[in-house]
């Protein structure tokens, strides 16, 4: 269902609450991939808080949609989604990347309640949600596998390799999703190992590409609805999205990728969180 104008309200509150939450965690951990796990912060949200079929209370129920975060190093904002929807207590977070914590910089699925897959060599994600996709499907169930990767991982073999076979077996069920912000640990994508044309690159490995702004809640929701519903191709979701985004000083910002913060730094992050939702409404 398309989102409303009340669900995105809901939506972008859960967004700034979970993003003023990552710059708590960088300061607990002292340090966190923090760019990366801001860009694709509004994207979790809308899957965890309106289009996941998930449970927190029965984290291992067979019915449920799986999620993949290829892109494992955004730990910092996944984990705190995870908790926010009821996986676990908040007050956990604290001990992010702590000894003995069960969240570190990437999620361990045998520690972490809620997260099916463990993360952490890119490239990994895709050819993992190929095989959950394949076998719902020869088990006649309706599971989704949501894989969210990054720009930067998308140079990987391993992904067209699982991508070739996603569309070769119709594997409508698996939704790859990624979270294009354009900069990778040292440099842009384009400079490191140039993507585009993108899109056209999934277009011909048999991908219906769905392009759109990765912080827009309708837009998001208008492309998780279209891969839902498809019978014919697998979807995927090209999300533009901002390094850093919330944060003015951090978008954008390759510095950024990780960072250490002080009180000092964690004040300023969460003062621009603030002003950028007063101006968003």
């Amino acid at each position: 269902m398309p989102v409303t104008p009340e669900e995105d309200r809901r939506l972008r509150q859960i967004a700034k609450e979970l993003r003023l939450t990552v710059v708590d965690v960088m300061a607990w951990a002292g340090g966190a991939h923090i760019g990366g796990s801001l860009s694709c912060l509004d994207l979790l949200t809308a899957l965890y808080f309106k289009y996941l079929k998930i449970d927190p209370e029965r984290p291992d129920w067979e019915e449920r949609d799986r999620f993949i975060l290829s892109k494992g190093h955004a730990a910092a904002g996944y984990i705190p989604v995870l908790s926010k929807r009821g996986y676990f207590p908040h007050d956990l977070l604290k001990t992010f990347n702590h000894f003995g914590s069960p969240f570190a910089m990437h999620p361990d699925s045998n520690k972490v309640v809620g997260c099916d897959v463990s993360a952490g060599s890119l490239g990994h994600g895709l050819p993992i949600a190929f095989g959950m996709g394949l076998g719902f499907k020869y088990q006649g169930r309706d599971n989704k596998v949501v894989c969210l990767m990054g720009d930067g991982e998308s140079c990987e073999g391993s992904i067209w390799e699982a991508a070739m076979a996603i569309a070769h077996y119709k594997l409508t069920n698996v939704i790859p999703i990624v979270d294009r912000n354009g900069l990778m640990i040292d440099g842009t994508t384009e400079q490191v190992m140039a993507l585009e044309p993108f899109a056209d690159k999934w277009r011909a490995f048999g991908f219906d590409p769905v392009e759109i702004d990765g912080h827009d809640f309708v837009q998001i929701g208008g492309a998780l609805d279209k891969a839902w519903a498809a019978k014919d191709r697998p979807v995927v979701i090209i999300a533009r999205t901002v390094k850093g985004k919330g944060v003015d000083f951090m978008e954008n910002q390759i510095p950024y990728h990780y960072a250490a913060g002080d009180s000092v730094l964690c004040a300023r992050a969460k003062e621009s969180i603030e002003r950028a939702y007063k101006e968003v409404g």
